[in-house]
């Protein structure tokens, strides 16, 4: 581990300053430090922001959440509001990691978490993520784990978050603060594509502060979860998941809301899944079409073409449980 310089910040203002010079906030530190550990990370100056009041989850006017960046995930899974108005959130997050990290990490960090690629995290194999340039190993390594969608020439590295994929299904929204002032990005825009520039992961400006996590309200009543196919069921991260939200009335699907991770360089949202539930009626049949346009666009890569039809399966399964005809 390199020196580096440490800060606890007691207020936004003060904090906003200490990013603005370079510091990197932190928080849980369960993603941070062990980086920091592999040498994969090397930040001069850490400002813990641990102390600062983003604690807390609120319902707001018309029925929506706003969930505040330094909740713990185990407090945001356990809250009372978070069960009953999303379980998807609940269910993402208590398939996440073990229990003793959710209880230390938190909402924002757990949005700004790195991937786990191995080749990432192995300083010695080139990766465009970590260093920019060098190339990426994973395109003809071992890519089991790798992505199929959102995919480039520059890298095919998953995100690992779960209860992002539940934000992405809902439509949040991330609040961030600057130096200059406040402003809202949508959770679809907020993590990036990796494109030809990988080594840039979130839509922040220099200094700024996620303080939250709004997810908008949504037509009620509605039926929502998240299921998540791992290699193993303790502490795994997802090979494929799916998180599905629908409103259903009059026995008819008016709204559906559904994502994938696992399989996107970014949580990925499926419209096209979407768009073939709206206006139909639950059946076998329904989960089973909507299901197989999940892999639209797909990229498989040597070791993970066994994904595009996972991830179909896992479309399919949720829409089952959700839809009640499991």
């Amino acid at each position: 581990m390199h020196p580096f310089t440490y800060t606890r910040v007691s207020d936004t203002r003060e904090a906003l300053n200490a990013g603005r010079r370079g510091g990197r906030y932190i928080a849980g530190g369960t993603t941070l430090v062990d980086l920091m550990r592999e040498t994969v990370e090397r930040p001069e100056a850490l400002v813990d922001i641990s102390g600062l009041p983003l604690d807390e989850i609120t319902v707001t006017e018309r029925g929506g959440l706003r969930i505040g960046a330094l909740v713990t995930m185990s407090e945001a899974a356990a809250h009372r509001e978070v069960r009953t108005l999303f379980p998807v959130i609940s269910e993402a997050l208590e398939l996440s990691a073990s229990a003793q990290l959710r209880n230390m990490a938190t909402i924002g960090g757990n949005i700004m978490q790195r991937t786990r690629c191995t080749y990432f995290r192995d300083v010695s194999a080139d990766c465009n993520k970590r260093e920019p340039g060098s190339g990426c190993a994973a395109l003809e390594g071992v890519n089991r784990t790798h992505a199929i969608l959102g995919t480039s020439d520059a890298c095919v590295a998953t995100h690992p978050s779960d209860v992002a994929v539940a934000f992405a299904a809902l439509e949040a929204q991330v609040r961030l603060l600057g130096p200059d002032r406040e402003r809202q990005v949508p959770f679809a825009d907020f993590l990036l594509r990796p494109g030809s520039t990988p080594n840039r992961e979130q839509a922040l400006r220099k200094g700024e502060l996620i303080i939250a996590v709004e997810i908008p309200a949504v037509p009620r009543p509605l039926k929502s979860g998240y299921l998540k196919v791992r290699d193993r069921k303790s502490y795994e991260f997802a090979l494929t998941s799916a998180a599905v939200a629908l409103h259903v009335r009059g026995g008819v699907i008016r709204e559906a809301r559904v994502a994938a991770g696992g399989v996107g360089t970014v949580p990925w949202k499926l419209p096209a899944v979407e768009r073939h539930l709206v206006g139909e009626r639950p059946s076998e049949s329904l989960w089973t079409a909507a299901a197989a346009k999940a892999a639209e666009g797909a990229r498989p890569l040597q070791h993970n073409r066994f994904k595009v039809e996972l991830l179909k399966r896992t479309v399919e399964r949720q829409l089952r449980i959700v839809g009640g005809t499991k």
